[in-house]
């Protein structure tokens, strides 16, 4: 099953790093967030990524591009212009790296990214948070329910989805976040069915708006409630958060043994 990260966006709410490189790409222990992410989906035997960009997509690219210099050893031999990797490990990752617009939105984005995706289902999160969540038990739950969407909820004061969820873990209503809300909210950790394509229009939609509160109204959204760990990056405050937890050891995400 692919893994599709939203990557693209312009990180203004922590424009102290994201003036450099795109926020996924903000170091945490040495390493991006978005590495983070992606380590954590491999722990679960999820390999296969379709990353989304945008801003400063070729940081994103160069990256990947030369990641052995990033994560080995090498020895440069100038005169013969060749390079020796040492102790080389590859991480079983298929990364492909889609340009999807500067300007294009989260649902604009996903839409762009259809022709690597195909007929099936697929897994979508950000780009810019972490947790423990139980991947393979959110997986076997969208599978259980046969609806087309299932988010990762959690409940934490944040401004993002607000979600109205009965008894059944049906998703009756998506809207946004205002300041004296202390709901449910949308934490990614996604799960769609194809048919989320036939909801995106076009590069202006936006995934959390119309296309979620349209499945939400049709009974098609479904909330895997999440009580453990998880933290976005928005701010240089989550981010030192973040860094910290990394430094003492007990980062809850950091599930792998390298």
């Amino acid at each position: 099953m692919k893994v599709v990260l939203l990557a693209g966006g312009l990180g203004t709410r922590i424009s102290e790093e994201s003036h450099l490189k795109p926020k996924p790409m903000i170091e945490i222990g040495e390493k991006p967030i978005l590495w983070h992410i992606m380590k954590y989906y491999s722990q679960f035997g999820f390999h296969d990524f379709v990353i989304c960009l945008g801003y400063k997509q070729y940081v994103v690219k160069e990256f990947f591009a030369d990641y052995f210099l990033h994560t080995s050893d090498v020895t440069f031999d100038l005169a013969n212009n060749s390079m020796e990797v040492h102790n080389n490990y590859s991480e079983p990752w298929k990364v492909t790296l889609v340009d999807t617009g500067l300007n294009t939105m989260t649902g604009g984005r996903v839409k762009r990214i259809q022709p690597f995706i195909g007929e099936e289902p697929f897994m979508l999160t950000y780009g810019d948070g972490v947790c423990d969540v139980d991947l393979n038990a959110l997986l076997k739950f969208h599978e259980s329910h046969g609806k087309i969407a299932s988010m990762t909820t959690v409940n934490i004061a944040q401004l993002k989805g607000v979600l109205d969820i009965d008894d059944g873990d049906v998703v009756r209503s998506f809207r946004e976040k205002d300041e004296t809300d202390a709901s449910l909210i949308n934490g990614g950790f996604m799960v769609f069915n194809p048919e989320i394509f036939s909801y995106l229009d076009d590069d202006s939609t936006v995934l959390e708006q119309k296309p979620l509160q349209r499945l939400a109204a049709e009974g098609e959204l479904m909330s895997f409630h999440h009580t453990g760990f998880w933290q976005c990056m928005d701010t240089q405050r989550e981010m030192k958060k973040l860094e910290e937890l990394w430094q003492s050891g007990k980062a809850p995400w950091k599930i792998w043994e390298k």
